[in-house]
């Protein structure tokens, strides 16, 4: 019988351990997915670090930028989420939270299904224990069902859309979805001036995402200027901020203010996962503006603040947690319209599916050599696929 190789963790500041397992057989309405590329995420570093806020079932298989092809499928499994027909050979993504549709908020308020309350969670809650396991995206295959897991949604990415691509499309639609809600809020314009904070993989979506839905420019604040603040400008940041060289905060928010015309940003986003930023980033606003808080998706600590900038300034801060099952569609659609647009490939850096190389991905991701680091099981996926 084929072994399938998936790698786990026992537990915070644990190393990457390769186990095999047996492969599957596949349900009437399950899938097995061939891992082409899974990216390396903010959110799994700090459940490495110990920043998750809820127990998890270590040890598991992290990773949930998924991206792959369907090798065996069930008779009864025909469509993705969105009702495209899906079967053996289809290009798919597989997002980590999938709301169950039958909870309180799934029922009563579905716009705000990513607070469901028992979602099914790949790359977080399913650990390892849990047969046939394959849930996560550090591994060779990945297993879904929606007969064992009704909840588990997937998505068709379009033939011609590259499989590394296709592995961005879970992170950029958490900043579409950001900027969506504030849209609809009335706080992000047609020709708005963006500050996004951090210029890490969802930094740089953000820039992205930003420019596809109306920012007249954007600037990034982060660090360090190679590979990230570099790769910003390339995105279409007319202006970065280096906060290792500009070490002052009151010259940064003097400079950025400057740099937004001198009154401040129409709209900042929070992109850093460093609960400092948020402080700061209030005063790169203009009086009146939208603050976007998406980067404390996990829980790195408290900061002081003062509320009386909040009222003073006469400002807007939204909270934005991950996104709903319609949402990734939507993300999809971004990077297949803008595929040629932006250098969406150069964000990765790919690394071997095997011990050495989850373990260099993770470690440069952590001291931010790379952009995205990306693992890769099968190479050849991504040579046959251009």
């Amino acid at each position: 019988m084929s072994m399938i190789r998936v790698s786990t963790f026992s537990g915070p500041g644990g190393t990457a351990e390769i186990r095999e397992v047996p492969w599957p057989k596949v349900g009437r309405k399950g899938a097995l997915i061939k891992v082409a590329a899974c990216g390396v995420c903010g959110t799994d570093l700090h459940i490495l670090k110990g920043h998750w806020p809820k127990p998890l079932p270590w040890p598991f298989t992290l990773g949930h930028e998924i991206s792959g092809q369907v090798v065996e499928i069930g008779p009864e499994l025909k469509t993705d989420w969105m009702d495209q027909p899906i079967g053996e050979g289809s290009k798919i993504m597989i997002p980590p939270f999938m709301p169950c549709g039958e909870c309180y908020y799934c029922k009563h308020y579905p716009e705000h299904s990513n607070r469901c309350q028992t979602p099914v969670y790949y790359g977080r809650y399913l650990g390892f224990d849990k047969p046939p396991h394959l849930w996560g995206g550090w591994a060779e295959y990945v297993y879904v069902d929606l007969e064992m897991l009704p909840g588990t949604k997937i998505y068709k990415l379009p033939d011609d859309m590259s499989l590394r691509l296709g592995a961005m499309s879970e992170p950029i639609t958490s900043t579409i979805r950001g900027f969506a809600r504030a849209q609809r809020m009335g706080g992000f314009k047609w020709g708005d001036t963006v500050v996004v904070q951090g210029s890490g993989p969802i930094g740089i979506l953000a820039i992205a995402a930003a420019q596809e839905m109306g920012a007249g420019k954007v600037i990034c604040v982060g660090a360090p200027e190679s590979p990230r603040l570099e790769l910003a400008r390339r995105f279409g940041a007319v202006a970065t901020v280096d906060i290792s060289t500009m070490t002052d905060q009151a010259e940064r928010i003097a400079h950025v203010r400057e740099l937004c015309g001198g009154f401040g940003a129409d709209v900042v986003m929070d992109c850093t996962g460093h609960p400092t930023a948020g402080p700061e980033g209030i005063e790169f606003l203009r009086d009146s503006g939208f603050y976007i808080e998406m980067g404390q998706f996990t829980d790195a600590g408290s900061i002081m603040t003062n509320w009386h900038r909040f009222v003073a300034k006469d400002i807007t801060i939204m909270g934005s947690w991950a996104f709903t099952e319609n949402d990734l569609a939507l993300g999809v659609k971004m990077l297949h319209h803008a595929a040629d647009k932006y250098p969406w490939l150069d964000m990765q850096t790919l690394y071997p599916f095997d011990q050495d190389g989850v373990t260099r991905a993770v470690a440069d991701a952590m001291a931010m050599r790379t952009v995205k680091s990306t693992i890769v099981p099968f190479p050849e996926m991504l040579e046959a696929d251009g």
